[in-house]
């Protein structure tokens, strides 16, 4: 009787306890169900993300499963670990695919990518506070941890429900096989660009895999490339002869973008500070012409453009950047500098060492440091532009003797685009205290993409209306004064798509210059029309070393 009552005490508490289990057991291989198919399905391309682009029947899914099917249990439990592992390796890649594809429209770059992780971290510092940036790399490194793992079991668990229902597994697997052929034959798509029938797993992978290809045998092109420099040997006393007395000013503005002068959005502000600014230059005795250069990058990585127009070489990536600070390749300041020019580089985000400096060899350079702000941090943790360009007069135009050729670097408009000051008179700037109070700061989890936008344009308008204003009241006429832009902003403000063109004007009151250029078809005024020529940027230091040389 003991036994009797002792057995069905423990039923009871089994009966009790076994629902509560078997509720978990299957919530849990459902939500393992459903991270696979996530990592199978979701698109690595953030302008494809939408609810309609996961209505796909990956053919790994299908393979895999057939496999799990056909071995026995040792090799069964082996295959779904080994899956496990490189499904999870494929999420991190498709969601670092979507991060860069979203910001800077391009895919992740396995092999030379990683190094940008630095430079957002201190984009992130810079811009929203070191407590931020290192929360967003304890989230980073526990995804990246923590991701393949939870993909691993949940491959074994489904391994498990694979053996246990073997049957019906079997009837599913072929039956999906079979729509997934007619799929195929047939070209099914739930959206544009997303067949039902999908192989985007082996796709991507190999995608990946040429891309490392393709950069393990550019290491040894590239550096044939920069060999090959019709300058290279060009004496000093035949370069930039058109030039001797000028002042050559090469000033970059911060995503300064093809979209900030067409999209209807930005264009008629920013169209009109640029015709507002040729109009007022005209009556200071200055002209303008402008064209479009064709960028190497796209809504960040700023350096390859400065890189790609000084040396003449298309640097679209940090290999190649590498590469070519470890050569003797002639930059175009380098050029200048071989025909006597003193060289000046202004960089107000340089907040620390900076190699780059050995190789483009400035005979003066002033960081963030050596422009001495006293003011409140702008967008970027910098200066704002005015202060840049007043301390720049200061410290080094005011004072100038003889050929000077300056590289500037205009941060205003860098991500996240926050307020900008208003202009203010020269003679106010100062050592930047005058702007304490003047610093306005966003929230990037209230601002909609179309506040973003507005910022941009107005961080834009504000960069060129200082440097019109500063042309005006300090150029003189031995100045020659180009400006561009260095690359597109981010596909948060351009929408998908967009060209990787930036406009480029070059200002003077000498005649000429400009009729040493008369046969580049550029424009009058600050503002490129539709139909203004577009070079490659990496063609512009030849094209300009040819236009004024002997």
């Amino acid at each position: 009787m003991r036994d009797e009552v002792s057995d069905g005490i423990d039923d009871g508490t089994d009966v009790e306890d076994r629902p509560k289990r078997s509720i978990a057991a299957r919530l849990t291989t459902v939500l393992a169900a459903l991270l696979v198919l996530l990592v199978l399905t979701v698109p690595y391309d953030f302008g494809r993300l939408s609810p309609a682009a996961f209505a796909r029947i990956p053919l790994e899914a299908l393979l895999v499963v057939a496999l799990l099917l056909a071995l026995p249990s040792r090799g069964s439990r082996l295959v779904a670990t080994l899956a496990g592992v490189a499904l999870g390796l494929l999420g991190l890649l498709k969601l670092l695919d979507l991060g860069f594809t979203a910001s800077l429209s391009r895919a992740f770059d396995p092999v030379l990518d990683w190094a940008l992780l630095d430079e957002g971290f201190d984009f992130l510092s810079e811009s929203y506070g070191r407590p931020a940036a290192i929360g967003v790399a304890i989230t980073l490194a526990v995804v990246l941890v923590g991701l393949p793992t939870l993909v691993t079991l949940s491959m074994r668990r489904l391994r498990r429900l694979v053996v246990r229902h073997r049957t019906g597994t079997t009837r599913i697997v072929a039956a999906l096989v079979v729509v997934w052929v007619a799929c195929a034959a047939f070209n099914v798509r739930v959206v544009e660009g997303v067949p039902v029938a999908d192989t985007s797993a082996t796709t991507l992978a190999n995608g990946h895999g040429f891309q490392v290809r393709l950069r393990l045998d550019d290491r040894e092109t590239f550096g044939a490339l920069i060999e090959d420099d019709r300058f290279g040997d060009t004496p000093g006393d035949q370069l930039l002869t058109a030039l001797r007395g000028k002042n050559v000013v090469v000033a970059f503005v911060e995503s300064y973008g093809r979209d900030a002068v067409e999209d209807p959005e930005f264009a008629p502000q920013v169209g009109a500070v640029l015709d507002r600014g040729t109009s007022e230059l005209s009556t200071a005795g200055f002209a303008a012409q402008s064209g479009f250069l064709t960028s190497p990058t796209f809504g960040g990585g700023s350096w390859l453009a400065h890189d790609t127009l000084l040396s003449g070489l298309w640097i679209d990536n940090d290999q190649r950047h590498r590469t070519l600070l470890a050569s003797d390749r002639m930059t175009l300041n380098g050029a200048f500098r071989r025909a006597n020019w003193q060289t000046v580089g202004v960089m107000p985000a340089v907040t620390r060492a900076w190699p780059e400096g050995s190789f483009f060899g400035y005979d003066r350079f002033y960081d963030a440091k050596a422009l001495a702000y006293r003011g409140p941090k702008f967008s970027f943790g910098t200066p704002p532009d005015q202060y840049t360009l007043a301390s720049w007069q200061r410290l080094e135009q005011g004072k100038r003797d003889g050929n000077v050729m300056t590289e500037l670097a205009l941060v205003s408009s860098h991500a996240p685009w926050t307020p900008v000051p208003p202009l203010l008179d020269w003679a106010d700037v100062g050592d930047g205290a005058v702007y304490r109070g003047t610093a306005g700061r966003s929230d990037d989890k209230r601002r909609n993409t179309g506040q973003i936008r507005a910022d941009y344009r107005k961080s834009i308008e504000y960069t060129l209306g200082s440097l019109i204003s500063y042309v005006r009241t300090y150029g003189d006429d031995d100045l020659v004064f180009i400006v561009l832009g260095d690359h597109q902003p981010a596909a948060v403000v351009t929408g998908e798509n967009a060209s990787h063109d930036v406009p480029i004007s070059i200002i003077t009151r000498d005649q000429a210059v400009f009729d040493r250029i008369s046969g580049w078809g550029w424009q009058d005024g600050l503002k490129p029309g539709p139909q203004a020529p577009v070079w490659r940027m990496d063609a512009f230091r030849d094209r300009f070393l040819t236009a004024f040389g002997p």
